[in-house]
């Protein structure tokens, strides 16, 4: 018997299961918020040079006059946001004339920044444009590199400690760190604190995730690991409302990091994992928590008739070559584990980087931001809703790898639109993004169920870091744009499809019970292959028979 029928026995999906779930999926609906957060709060406005100090604007009654006058034109009519004219060239305000020759010079005394959109962004504060415009994708890159750090410190952690205690600290991390954020003088600060704001994602997330799967029996985890997607959509969707409704960047800023103080307050009520609790000893804590569970769930009978012993025979056989000590090096021993995490590193990594790719730079578009947001966050939910019912029907191989392919199949064919239909483009996209984030969804699912309880949190933890290897790749495909147009669509795209063709060499785990211990993965794999084995050999004889009939026959 596996630990999932102790759950069915206690209520199965309950209201324990659906609170819990509940009060675990709202902070990570605003996490997504903090994830896409510097496409409003890093917003680029539309900007040009501050005229030269030794003129003024007197000079002329027309402010428009004065702005042609001092700075040129790019080849597309508009001022040019990094160049001016070393002085003012009053001869371009006649009709048709224009000026050959004339000296420029850099933004000596700053910028004039549109500000009808965006009141306030780090870029307007800091001057993050022309020669510095590479440290807006800097400090983004600083953020991933906190998600990246949060993967190894947080999955280990948690593996060790338990899961709660590091979800636990990650929201009181999110809280302080992204209210100092909005408090910070300095771009210096501000990624600092970004640092540790992106550090606890991959606490929130990885945690998050492996308490609702370890608390959920299996026929209700594929609906809860799809819930965590719409979580997700939900948080872009708020976050395009909230960013409308405050821009000055601060105020954002603050807006949505102070609710993850909730989220610390009420977190202590959430109990450990009894899975992990009773893979390191701590038996008598998770006869406890499941007794709550019981009760919650309406079997308060069969919850006090719980002891130790009785919650060890549902998983004795699972436990008895248990291991208390384990590293990085364990997820690459065994043959089946090395498959697994061999196969889902390529995944994770292709994944995101194609995901970030299209999903952090909305102003590319040409559109409104706060429009192309909605639509990235809507046209998830058709995605994921296709998701659930393959994930449920036909399977988390065929569901994930068949998304991978069509979302690299999107982006490539985005290569062949016109630059004028923005409106196809960004439809295109946004398409290839929904089914990128429904991928991203159901292999964080898949992955919880491939890996053994033991080593969980571990390989999540480590396939988490080749994700954010791929969301600090994702600029540098971007920047291959300078060479070559087609280049970014074609990184996105190959990667996106041999992601796709990695999932194939996975096993399916659908309607399958959670493995306990690595032991326990290589036995389920031996007998699978031996069931083969003993079909194949089964075949071949059937043929053989086959084959010797028709040649008596013949004779």
């Amino acid at each position: 018997m596996a630990f999932t029928d102790l759950l069915d026995a206690l209520g199965g999906v309950g209201r324990f299961q659906l609170i819990y779930t509940a009060m675990l999926l709202l902070p990570c609906s605003l996490l997504a918020c903090h994830n896409f957060l510097q496409n409003f709060t890093a917003a680029v406005p539309r900007h040009h040079c501050q005229g030269p100090t030794n003129h003024t604007v007197a000079a002329t009654d027309n402010s428009g006059a004065w702005l042609r006058a001092t700075v040129p034109l790019d080849r597309l009519g508009d001022p040019e946001p990094c160049r001016r004219f070393t002085e003012p060239q009053w001869a371009l305000l006649s009709p048709n004339t224009s000026v050959q020759g004339a000296a420029t010079e850099g933004c000596r005394d700053g910028w004039v920044y549109d500000r009808s959109v965006f009141p306030s962004t780090i870029v307007m504060e800091w001057d993050l444009v022309c020669e510095a415009r590479a440290l807006r994708d800097l400090a983004q890159s600083i953020y991933m590199a906190g998600v990246l750090v949060g993967a190894t410190v947080f999955g280990t952690l948690a593996d060790r400690l338990g899961r709660k205690g590091p979800l636990v600290w990650s929201y009181l991390q999110l809280a302080v760190s992204g209210a100092a954020t909005a408090y910070v003088s300095s771009f210096s600060a501000y990624c600092v604190f970004r640092f540790l704001m992106g550090m606890t994602f991959s606490g929130i997330i990885l945690n998050s995730l492996s308490l609702v799967v370890e608390w959920m029996p299996t026929r209700g985890r594929t609906v809860a690991g799809v819930l965590l997607g719409y979580s997700f959509t939900l948080g872009q969707l708020i976050l395009a409302g909230v960013a409308y409704l405050i821009r000055p960047w601060r105020w954002l800023q603050f807006a949505v990091s102070v609710p993850f103080l909730v989220f610390f307050l009420y977190s202590w009520w959430l109990p450990e994992s009894s899975r992990w609790l009773l893979l390191h000893g701590k038996s008598q804590l998770a006869v406890q928590n499941l007794r709550k569970v019981a009760a919650m769930n309406g079997r308060k009978e069969e919850g006090e008739r719980l002891t130790k012993e009785v919650v060890s025979s549902y998983i004795q056989s699972e436990f008895t070559s248990i291991r208390t000590s384990n590293s990085v090096l364990d997820l690459f021993r065994t043959p089946a584990i090395r498959k697994v995490t061999c196969c889902l590193m390529v995944v994770w990594f292709s994944n995101s980087m194609a995901y970030y790719g299209l999903a952090m730079d909305l102003q590319k578009f040409g559109l409104s931001v706060y429009l192309v947001q909605v639509l990235f966050g809507v046209i998830d939910i058709p995605a994921m809703l296709v998701a659930t019912t393959t994930m449920i029907y036909v399977g988390r191989r065929a569901t994930v790898a068949s998304f991978l392919i069509v979302a690299g199949l999107m982006v490539i064919a985005n290569m062949f639109v016109p630059e004028d239909m923005q409106t196809l483009r960004t439809a295109q996209a946004a398409l290839g993004k929904g089914c990128l984030a429904s991928s991203f969804i159901c292999v964080y699912l898949f992955t919880g169920e491939l890996y053994p309880t033991e080593i969980r949190q571990m390989g999540m933890g480590f396939t988490s870091v080749n994700a954010r290897l791929g969301g600090l790749a994702a600029p540098l495909v971007t920047m291959l744009g300078e060479f070559g147009t087609v280049l970014p669509p074609v990184g996105f795209g190959a990667t996106s499809i041999l992601a796709g063709l990695a999932v194939c060499f996975l096993a399916e785990t659908r309607n399958m019970p959670l493995v306990e211990t690595i032991e326990a993965m290589e036995r389920r794999v031996k007998a699978g292959l031996s069931r083969k084995d003993a079909e194949q050999k089964s075949e071949d004889i059937s043929l053989q028979q086959l084959g010797a009939s028709a040649l008596k026959e013949t004779i």
